[in-house]
């Protein structure tokens, strides 16, 4: 067993201002990105560069807190509604914790539409660009999870294995690690390597929504199902749910652009 590091999840404070590592791991996540999408062919094409990369960064920040918000509530909270109908204040408290990833990517591909309709720019082009850079915010994201104690995993005697303070006596596998890795270090270097390879507008989303959700299913099983929901299906999470609507998703739409691809050949 190893001993888990007690940091303190709040930075610093100035006055009732409390700078949490949770945040700070969002901003760094949307700085990279701002850089790594100007690292981009497909993005210096499209003019995806100094101001336009500012403002598509700050589209994706309102996304991400706003999608990852309600599929919080929407996914793991549903049983809450009527109490979040009543207090809707209590919607946007994301200080009290609780976001979503699949929400947030799903806030993602609303921001990059808007985005696009109003620079008048591909979105296929613009949503490959991003998504390539997603698993930087995703491994730093998991980081700040396991520095705020949460959503750690289930019990196990692994010579690894961590007491999280807010998960009982027992030790756990420390899954926020398990996943900064796969969704974050493993991810990133599949889809950097990808960027490159002439393949049709969207296809990386595609690849992006499988690998992800193949790394986030098998992670799950060795992750703590959330108290308020439990099992579903008897044996998988919400998460995994959640994973397999996602490979579905990237599974057709890769299908869909090589069936389109094939048809304009044909033509």
């Amino acid at each position: 067993m190893i001993p888990y590091p007690k940091i303190d999840p709040v930075l610093f404070s100035l006055g009732p201002i409390h700078v949490r590592w949770y945040g700070i791991m969002y901003v760094l996540g949307f700085i990279a990105a701002y850089f790594l999408l100007q690292k981009q062919e497909r993005s210096k094409q499209i003019g995806l560069v100094g101001t336009a990369a500012q403002d598509l960064i700050f589209y994706l920040a309102v996304g991400v807190i706003a999608g990852g918000r309600f599929g919080y509530i929407l996914f793991y909270q549903y049983n809450d509604l009527l109490a979040y109908i009543k207090n809707p204040l209590e919607i946007i408290a994301t200080w009290h914790g609780g976001m979503s990833f699949h929400g947030g990517l799903l806030g993602c591909v609303i921001a990059v539409w808007i985005f696009s309709r109003r620079r008048t720019m591909p979105f296929a082009v613009l949503a490959d660009s991003v998504i390539v850079t997603c698993p930087v915010g995703l491994g730093l994201g998991r980081l700040g999870n396991f520095i705020n104690g949460e959503l750690f995993g289930r019990p196990s005697n692994v010579p690894w294995a961590m007491v999280f303070p807010a998960g009982g006596p027992v030790a756990r596998h420390p899954t926020q690690l398990y996943e900064s890795f796969a969704e974050g270090v493993l991810l990133f270097i599949i889809m950097w390597s990808l960027r490159k390879k002439p393949f049709k507008d969207g296809m990386m989303i595609g690849f992006f929504l499988i690998c992800y959700g193949i790394l986030r299913f098998i992670i799950e099983f060795f992750k703590e199902p959330d108290p308020q929901i439990g099992f579903l299906l008897t044996y998988f999470t919400m998460g995994q749910i959640l994973c397999v609507a996602q490979i579905a998703a990237g599974t057709v739409l890769i299908l869909y652009l090589n069936r389109k691809a094939t048809a304009r050949e044909v033509a």
